[in-house]
């Protein structure tokens, strides 16, 4: 006897329907499990003898093959055990049902029963809907995440006899739903950060609202103790709120990665993630046999901080160069190819010599030139043309910290940013995977920053003097756009353009001293 239950497999972000078909000959008692079935998968065997077993079934004897087509797509994870569960009773006689064809389940199974959560339900729901299917059955942790998808009805499960006694028509129960608006509604609400705590560093706060109002990259460059990570933990704050649209694409590669919070529904606010500097090329990037996300496009829609930047492995920073550019990570290998998004802002920081301290030639003892030259060089030139604002930060004086006087809020920049992203908005209405300035190709940003001649007498002069490339041209021309937005100009005018330019410190000769 054969029985076909529907499952489905994540690639990327995205997902596909598996069918899990289910035949019982008689025979030598013996579980073949076929169809590029990885570990995860391979052991369901004893999961599910052991469920079955366990809620009041009987487990069939002899010859069971289950096959998961298509049989060259790669199949991992730990979400086949509940329909290979369901197969192994329709095949058996004991489940009765005509729903299984309008059907798409998942689940991890206990020994007892029990449907455990699984990653992934969210790319399955809308995959489950475009392909036409009426039921999503997920676990009951993963049901306001399913829910998000309208159009399909969500049922989610604590046990495997409630499947079975919903599949069977026992008891009246009604699709599980959220208020999607109503949980988006709450983005942004509570923040524990506050660009308001930041004591003096006026200079360094104007940059990074610059950088949030294009989502420029930007390095931050200063001894120890400066305040760089207490600002880049706060860049989210002033960041413009999530659209929904955003929110299901950051919901997504969260979702498929696994880092999802049980019983949540959709990411709200915007990601911040900080790899430690021991991060392997695969982590941050993303790869593996069967190719998983790395945190560059965990940070997709948010904010990628890399603090010491030097300190990371040079071939792990290489590696980002092209995502950075193309705001996506494609991931080749033999049996299949992926691509994550991974538009990002990239917030770095750096001391500016080993020892953390500026040069300084009246010191005797203190950092010398060549130190901080062979420190700095650890950053390829390539890497910093991507980005778009070197900052200097100093230390702060005691006059500034133990001043009463409070700093401008978070809400109060944000208004700002929020107008810039608006200006925008307007200006890239029906461009493809263009929201921002940063994210201007070469010739957008000859059409839309336009200088005037004493504007390109400056810009001529700094580019001369400092030898810049050809990117870091258009860089300082996007960043001049982004600085006019903010002064609400049509035009850029030439102190937007100084402005700009004075951001890419490390580009200056003789700025090491």
């Amino acid at each position: 006897m054969l029985a076909r239950v529907y499952c489905a497999s994540t690639i990327g972000v995205d997902a596909k329907i598996i069918d899990v078909e289910t035949h019982h000959t008689n025979g030598m008692v013996k579980f073949f499990l076929v169809g590029l079935p990885d570990r995860a998968v391979s052991e369901s065997r004893d999961r599910v003898e052991a469920a079955i077993r366990n809620t009041g079934s009987y487990y069939p004897l002899g010859r069971i093959t289950v096959n998961l087509a298509p049989a060259d797509l790669p199949k991992e994870g730990n979400a086949f055990d509940l329909p290979i569960a369901i197969g192994l009773l329709r095949m058996s006689g004991q489940l009765h049902t005509d729903k299984l064809d309008d059907t798409v389940m998942l689940g991890e199974l206990a020994l007892d029963g029990q449907i455990r959560p699984i990653k992934g339900v969210l790319p399955v729901a809308v995959e489950a809907k475009k392909q036409g299917f009426k039921y999503l059955i997920v676990p009951r942790e993963n049901g306001p995440e399913a829910a998000v998808v309208d159009g399909i009805d969500i049922f989610p499960f604590d046990h495997l006899n409630d499947v079975k006694d919903w599949l069977e028509n026992r008891g009246n129960l009604d699709p599980f739903k959220i208020n999607v608006e109503h949980v988006f509604a709450k983005n942004g609400r509570l923040e524990a950060l506050d660009f308001s705590d930041v004591r003096g560093q006026e200079n360094v706060k104007r940059a990074l609202e610059i950088a949030a109002a294009g989502s420029h990259n930007v390095v931050m460059v200063g001894p120890p103790g400066s305040g760089k990570t207490m600002m880049a933990r706060r860049i989210p704050t002033i960041l413009p709120p999530l659209s929904l649209g955003e929110a299901l694409e950051t919901t997504k590669v969260h979702s498929v990665s696994g880092i999802m919070k049980s019983g949540k529904a959709l990411i709200t606010s915007r990601p911040f993630r900080a790899p430690h500097h021991t991060v392997s090329d695969v982590a941050l990037v993303g790869g593996g046999g069967i190719p998983m996300p790395g945190e560059i496009s965990m940070a997709h829609n948010g904010v990628l901080f890399l603090d010491e930047l030097p300190e990371f492995k040079r071939s792990a920073l290489e590696v980002m160069r092209q995502p950075l550019e193309d705001g996506f990570v494609s991931i080749s290998r033999a049996r299949m190819s992926v691509t994550y998004p991974s538009r990002v802002m990239l917030v770095a920081s750096m001391n500016p010599s080993p020892s953390g301290d500026w040069y300084d030639p009246s010191e005797m003892n203190g950092t010398s030139n060549i130190q901080m030259q062979r420190y700095l060089s650890k950053i390829s030139g390539p890497l910093l043309d991507r980005i778009d604002l070197h900052i200097e930060v100093n230390k702060v004086s005691y006059d500034e910290l133990s001043g009463k006087a409070k700093g401008e809020s978070s809400t109060e920049i944000r208004e700002r940013v929020i107008e810039a992203r608006e200006i925008q908005t307007q200006r890239f209405l029906g461009v493809k995977d263009v929201y921002s300035n940063s994210q201007m190709n070469t010739r957008q940003v000859r059409k839309v920053c336009e200088l005037d001649e004493q504007s390109s007498g400056i810009l001529k002069q700094a580019i001369t003097s400092l030898g810049l490339s050809a990117r870091a041209y258009d860089r300082i021309l996007k960043v001049s756009r982004t600085i006019a937005d903010l002064d609400k100009s049509e035009r850029i005018q030439s102190h937007h353009v100084a402005e700009a330019i004075q951001y890419r410190s490390l580009d200056r000769e003789g700025w090491l001293g």
